[in-house]
């Protein structure tokens, strides 16, 4: 376990179907029990992400380019796609919950399909013109595997569109506030090597997130809504988190490491 904290080794990514099937029995309702226990947005129609997507992933598309077919891994309510819904003619969504469920979005109509538990991701090759996955990944054991699915149905010259954890947490090992019982982060040389092996052309990697659990808990109160729905907080935190980029560790041990960004952006093209 200690190689798999020192950020040297992905915890779960070499599991056997046994322990891959008994984690997913542990997660497909994790998330949408959170909703429901802690009052996320999802459970109120909200959704407090757009600003952070647009700034670190979105913009970068290219802006005339249109989208026969999108995929949403564990995509929820879709919501994800607003800044580019009116480019898009289709989105199919991988969801493990029955809690999350729409038609459609500004008139595109939704598919929904479950995920495999082994991750294996049932669509045939270079399918998908679009492809997000935010938040998710994290959520599985096997993440090398399912970032090869990715891959394989993405249509080259197609975008992947990825936000996850690259921390690793807390120690899974224990009950976690807000967080569900198997999810950790990615450590981001794992990340960056998976990416390298499938062959990917990186288009933007940033991260996000630094001190933003602290200051939420800090002056959280004095907002609506969460601080990184805000613009102005989103172009104050990329600020932050380039500043203290150097200081990434996976699992922090006192409180200097925890200065640092969270989670990383990733837009990348399928050559």
């Amino acid at each position: 376990m200690e190689v798999c904290f020192s950020g040297k080794q992905l915890y779960g990514d070499d599991f056997s179907f046994e322990e891959i099937r008994q984690w997913y029995e542990d997660e497909k309702e994790g998330y949408a029990n959170l909703v429901v226990e802690y009052g996320l947005s999802e459970q109120t129609g909200g959704y407090d992400f757009t600003h952070l997507n647009t700034w670190h992933g979105f913009r970068f598309l290219p802006p005339n380019l249109q989208f026969e077919r999108a995929l949403g891994l564990g995509s929820a309510l879709g919501d994800e796609f607003l800044p580019v819904i009116d480019r898009i003619k289709s989105v199919c969504v991988i969801e493990p919950s029955d809690q999350f469920h729409k038609h459609e979005l500004k008139g595109v109509p939704f598919t929904y399909t479950k995920p495999s538990i082994e991750g294996k991701i049932n669509f045939e090759d270079n399918r998908f013109q679009l492809a997000t996955c935010f938040g998710t990944l994290h959520h599985i054991p096997n993440v090398s595997f399912v970032l090869g699915e990715l891959h394989r149905c993405l249509a080259p010259g197609g975008y992947l569109l990825i936000r996850e954890p690259v921390i690793s947490m807390g120690d899974w090992r224990k009950p976690r506030y807000g967080l569900t019982k198997r999810e950790r982060g990615i450590p981001i040389e794992i990340f960056r090597a998976r990416i390298r092996e499938l062959g990917f052309e990186v288009v933007q990697e940033r991260f996000c997130f630094a001190m933003t659990s602290f200051l939420q808990r800090k002056i959280g109160h004095l907002f609506k809504k969460p601080l990184h729905a805000y613009k102005w907080y989103v172009l104050l935190d990329s600020v932050l988190s380039r500043w203290t980029t150097f200081n990434l560790t996976y699992h922090a041990e006192n409180v200097f490491q925890r200065i640092s960004p969270t989670s990383v952006f990733y837009v990348l093209k399928k050559k």
